[in-house]
């Protein structure tokens, strides 16, 4: 029973079965396809808002080295994924990482995992995307009905129809290809890429020295909580983090580390790249340089235009320039955050549908879904499918306290994706590795380390929502995925053994 839940698929056979007529993905992608998907999901609401929320609560000015804390985080965990990647350049992402390294269970738990990550990360940011068109509607004249508004603040029946219209927008541009959903992701991420810029370059002109000092204000102590929204590591060791000095900076760091989720996104998209083993590591460890350097000059400009004690919570980039009388940059950074966040919608829908495509193919989910289209050889069945659910959680739902979930979802694959990689240096050593995270196991360690400490910061109540995700994850996998694997069936088709991690064999 144990050696069955801890059968390995060897990265041979998973690179085997993506070259079967009716399974193979269309390799279209280039490096800079995959920098773009990479820059079009990191630059979200995180560099919009975030930014003036932890400099005002946590770091002031010094937020900017808060940024500089969580990329090293995060490129932490991207060396990691750069290997695997390309190593195994297969759909799936941390699933088909694990399910080559740590065994079938496993990988079941971090596709479930990604699941939830993915799916509610494009329903919360769809919600946030119709706010900022609600908003510019609203300053056009131009109203939509309380009831086509959202759940929030509804008192009777109320469905976010831009939202849901959205999701199922992006849903079609994902069936109809990789390629066109490249071609939209980069004239997109162009006019994002350039509102930003506009902000570093015009914000630069209004900053005063003034406003830096001090740079690193003094420590502010936080009052302790007892309930579940209380940070976990509080309430098993009684430590409270502290706002403001440099531990406020380390502080701020778990809160903007979320402004960089999403490289790993990128890692979903191998097997649709023409030369992954060279583009994967570019794609990735590209587009976090790319942002880490945008966010920290953002940071420092925005600091610098006004006071961090008076900046704005909701839409500290916007009110920056309406303080220093710009309302018209303001219009601008609005509408950049809008067109934004229709990427990091569509990226977050790639990716789900490539873990679910590559747990259907593998069994672990019905094959139904494991079957591409004819024409647009792209996994239609379950984009449509879970495009729909998107459209509709996020039409009906008011999901900004599910946000976290999000998070945690994220870190633990990070963990996954860091463990994997000893473990596979170890059992494959003989396998080609076009990229060799440096300083095995020193770099994975210290990953597992950083995510770890990042999720003992997140509230109680998240990790008891993922818990609970996670039960629900081991009852499907136990009535339906442990008996319909292809392993499985591989197995008792044959001699009935199963295969130990490490054997580097399959039946």
């Amino acid at each position: 029973m144990s050696s069955a839940l801890f059968r390995t698929k060897n990265v041979e056979q998973s690179i085997q079965d993506t070259e079967k007529p009716e399974h193979a993905l269309r390799k279209s992608l280039s490096a800079l396809d995959l920098t773009v998907f990479g820059v079009g999901v990191i630059i979200g609401t995180g560099i919009f808002v975030l930014t003036g929320k932890v400099a005002k609560e946590n770091a002031g000015p010094a937020v900017s080295l808060a940024f500089v804390v969580a990329a090293v985080v995060c490129a932490l965990a991207a060396l990691c994924y750069a290997e695997f990647a390309s190593t195994v350049p297969v759909a799936g992402s941390a699933y088909t990482f694990s399910y080559a390294s740590l065994g079938e269970l496993p990988a079941w738990i971090i596709g479930w995992d990604l699941i939830l990550e993915f799916a509610l990360g494009t329903a919360v940011v769809a919600v946030g995307w119709s706010g900022y068109i609600r908003s510019l509607l609203d300053n056009a004249g131009w109203h939509l009905p309380a009831y086509l508004s959202g759940r929030e603040g509804a008192t009777g029946f109320g469905f976010d129809v831009l939202a849901a219209g959205l999701v199922l927008v992006l849903t079609g541009i994902l069936v109809l290809g990789m390629k066109l959903s490249a071609r939209v992701t980069s004239i997109v991420v162009a006019i994002k890429v350039a509102v930003v810029l506009l902000v570093i370059i015009a914000g630069a002109f209004f900053a005063t020295s003034s406003n830096y000092k001090p740079f690193v204000p003094p420590t502010q102590s936080v009052a302790a909580e007892g309930s579940l929204k209380a940070p976990l590591i509080q309430l098993m060791f009684g430590w409270a983090p502290a706002n403001f000095g440099v531990m406020g900076i380390f502080t701020a760091a778990s809160v903007v580390f979320f402004a960089f989720i999403g490289f790993d996104i990128v890692a979903t998209a191998a097997e649709e790249t023409r030369h992954p083993q060279r583009d994967m590591p570019r794609g990735i460890l590209g587009s976090l340089l790319i942002c880490t350097v945008l966010y920290v000059a953002v940071s420092i400009v925005v600091t610098g235009m006004q006071n961090y004690r008076n900046l704005s919570v909701d839409a500290p980039l916007a009110d920056a320039f309406k303080a220093v009388g710009h309302p018209f940059y303001a219009g601008l950074i609005s509408f950049g955050a809008a067109i934004g966040l229709t990427t990091v919608c569509m990226i977050l829908l790639l990716g789900q549908s490539r873990v679910f495509f590559a747990m259907s193919r593998d069994g672990l989910l019905p094959r139904f879904f494991s079957q591409v289209h004819p024409r647009f050889r792209t996994p239609h069945r379950p984009t449509i499918l879970l495009g729909v659910i998107i459209a509709i959680v996020s039409g009906f739902t008011s999901l900004s306290e599910l946000a976290e979930l999000v998070n945690i979802g994220t870190l633990f694959a990070f963990i996954v994706v860091a463990i994997s990689v000893v473990i596979l240096r170890r059992t494959r050593p003989d396998l080609h590795r076009a990229f060799r995270t440096p300083w095995v196991p020193v770099i994975p360690i210290l990953s597992v380390c950083a995510s770890l400490w990042l999720m003992l910061n997140l509230p109680a109540e998240t990790w008891l929502r993922f818990a609970i995700w996670m039960v629900i994850g081991f009852a499907v996998y136990f009535l339906y995925g442990r008996t319909h694997s292809r392993l499985a069936r591989g197995e008792a088709a044959a001699t009935g053994e199963t295969t130990r991690p490490g054997s580097g064999t399959t039946p």
